[in-house]
Order: structure tokens, then sequence, then C-alpha cells
């Protein structure tokens, strides 16, 4: 990944709108705020006429309302608003559905598990072309996208070598890096100044925040914290995230405890029994799958017959997400206090409204 980012911070070439109106972005009476608070892998700093975009620790960007304005050495000229982009994830897509900001989105990866009607419409009628996975890109249909960036995630398989030759600049977004549920949401602030929509994003952003923190709050006062694994077996072992995932954060302002308390992040495939005696007399236990048609309890047991041995699955205590029926990756990114309180409304169903109808996430019935 340090490679493909050295290469990133070499790319210079002239990128955004033509379009864009005139003069400097740095103006104090234009200008909009804008400061992660959560966000830990991006930083902004505005100075003399541009707004320089610190990504990680190796890229950075100057964006600019006029291509006049000279650049810092090593930071990469964008001139915004951009108009046009390609996104590589669906936490990247989120972002733009929540900033009402699809028109900028040329171009994706794929659909699978897309439940969007207008951006499954704008990928019909071809205003949004596949440009094919990381690894394996269409140069033709990236190209056919014309986007001022493209916006990527350095994590993944890679294959950016043919987009680097086009001399589009690639955008890196690090969302999926935060392990604070509103640090990845905050990244709606991060395109929001790509596409200029900072106030949007601020305003969006601190709903999001005092709904989630209010939530939170009221979790933090039980006296008991049911515990609760994540996960299932597939191809002989079990991925478990770790302690300090994002999806651990988000147990832990649920109000519950998640059986790994290590400091890792991306956590271990693990063996069944490995997972057993981490987990056998949890309370709860969450799994986020694809299932074509009803999952059941029938079916979580045909997938691997040990797991009728845990206490979650004979208590009937199972909390279950099925990406085939629900826009889970599509817009939970940006909507952290609507998972939370789903995990909530389970955990302690005393502290929601009796009428409350999840989103995401409900008891495996």
């Amino acid at each position: 990944m340090v490679a493909i980012c050295a290469m990133l911070c070499a790319c210079t070439s002239k990128t955004g709108n033509t379009d864009s109106p005139s003069g400097n972005l740095g103006q104090a009476d234009s200008l909009v705020s804008v400061q992660p608070s959560y966000a830990k892998y991006f930083s902004v700093k505005d100075s003399a006429g541009m707004r320089l975009v610190t990504v990680g620790s190796h890229d950075s960007f100057a964006l600019v309302r006029s291509d006049e304005v000279k650049v810092p050495e090593g930071f990469t000229k964008v001139l915004v608003p951009i108009k046009r982009t390609i996104c590589m994830t669906m936490l990247q897509l989120s972002n733009f559905t929540v900033l009402d900001a699809h028109d900028v989105v040329k171009g994706l990866t794929g659909t699978k598990n897309l439940y969007n009607e207008d951006i499954q419409r704008r990928v019909k009628d071809g205003r949004i072309v596949k440009i094919g996975m990381e690894g394996n890109f269409d140069t033709e249909m990236v190209l056919a996208a014309n986007p001022d960036v493209i916006f990527i995630s350095p994590f993944k398989r890679g294959g950016y070598e043919p987009i680097k030759e086009t001399g589009i600049t690639l955008v890196p977004h690090l969302g999926y890096k935060e392990l604070d549920p509103l640090g990845q949401a905050e990244w709606i602030k991060f395109v929001g100044m790509f596409i200029g929509k900072e106030k949007e994003a601020n305003d969006v952003f601190a709903g999001i925040e005092q709904r989630y923190n209010d939530i939170k709050a009221m979790a933090a006062k039980v006296e008991k914290r049911p515990s609760v694994f994540s996960g299932e077996m597939h191809s002989g072992t079990w991925h478990a995230v770790g302690g300090k995932n994002y999806l651990a954060q988000i147990f832990r302002d649920a109000g519950a405890d998640y059986v790994i308390e290590d400091e890792e992040t991306a956590g271990e495939n693990l063996e069944f029994e490995k997972m057993y005696a981490l987990a056998a007399k949890a309370d709860y236990w969450r799994i986020l799958n694809s299932y074509p048609g009803e999952f059941s309890y029938e079916a979580l047991k045909a997938s691997e017959p040990r797991n009728e041995l845990f206490e979650a699955f004979k208590q009937r205590k199972v909390i279950y997400c099925n990406m085939k029926q629900t826009p889970y990756y599509e817009i939970s990114p940006v909507e952290p206090d609507v998972l939370l309180k789903d995990f909530v409304a389970i955990f302690h169903p005393e502290l929601v409204e009796k009428d409350y109808q999840p989103k995401f996430y409900s008891l495996l019935k």
C-alpha cells in the first residue's frame, strides 16, 4: 500500500472541472470550515487561497477554485467542486447518497447488494457505468466515465496502474480504517469538500453525531451488559473481528460486551473449537450474510451442525441482517446512529419506543 500511496503523491495532473468559478478557495467570507472531530485518517488546513487536505500519512491535496493558484510542493492540485467521479466502494457511495449528490457519481465497480433505486436507474440508462472490479478494471469504461478524480480504497487488490496511466487523480478514501463509528460517518465531510457541499456535510454529520451520542449515553447507564459474539463458519474457519474493531465499538456503545477483548482490529480466522471456547455462553450472536430466501435457525444449523451448541442459539438470541434484503453496506456507514439503535433495541429494549422498527438488525425468528 505504501508503494501505491507514493505513486498517488506523484500524480500532479490537472483535475477537476474547468468550468468551476474563478477565485481563491480560502477567502474568509466564503469558506465553510471543515474539521474532523472523530475521523483519524484525514486532516484539513485552510491556507492562502486553498484548502489543504492530507489523507493518511502519504497523500496530500490542495483544493482550489482557480487553476491559477500555485499549490505547495508535494500537494496534488484539485479544482473544486468536482463534477464527475468514480466510487470504488459502497462506503464511498453512501457519502454521495446522504449528500444528495448522485449526479457527481459517473462510475461504480459493481452493483451487488445495491438497493438505491436512483442509482439503479442511472446504471440502467448509462449515466453511471460499471468499470469492473479492483484488479480487473475496464480502462475504456473508466475513460467513458470521464472522472475529474477517482476515490479509491488502497486496502483492496489494487490494480490501479492502468488508471494511473490515464492521468486521472486518485484520491484515497480511508473511511474503512476508522475504528470509531462516528469517525467513519465523518468522511461525508471529506467528500463534501470535493463536491462543494461542506455546509450540507457539516449539518448532516451534526445530526448523526447528536443522535448517536444521545443513544450511547442512554445505553451507558444500564446495569446489566449482555455478552455478544459475531460471525459464522466459512470454508472451515471462523473470521472473528478484533476487540478494537468498528463493530466491537458499536456493541460497547449499545451497552453490551464483545467476547474478544484483544487490541486487534482486523481479527483473525479461528477454528470452531477456539470460537466456541470464547463464545459458548455468550448471550447474543450477531450474523450478517447474504442468504437466498429466509434465513432461519434450521439454516444456521444446516451450515454447521455444531452451531446449535452455542447458548445464544439455544435461547434463540441470534441477531441477524440479510444483505439481500437490506441496504446494509450501501447506507449503514452514514447511519451509525440507526445501527446503534437497532442493537440497543435488542440488548436493552426498555430504552427504545415500543413500536420501534429496526432497519438493519433484528432477532432471528
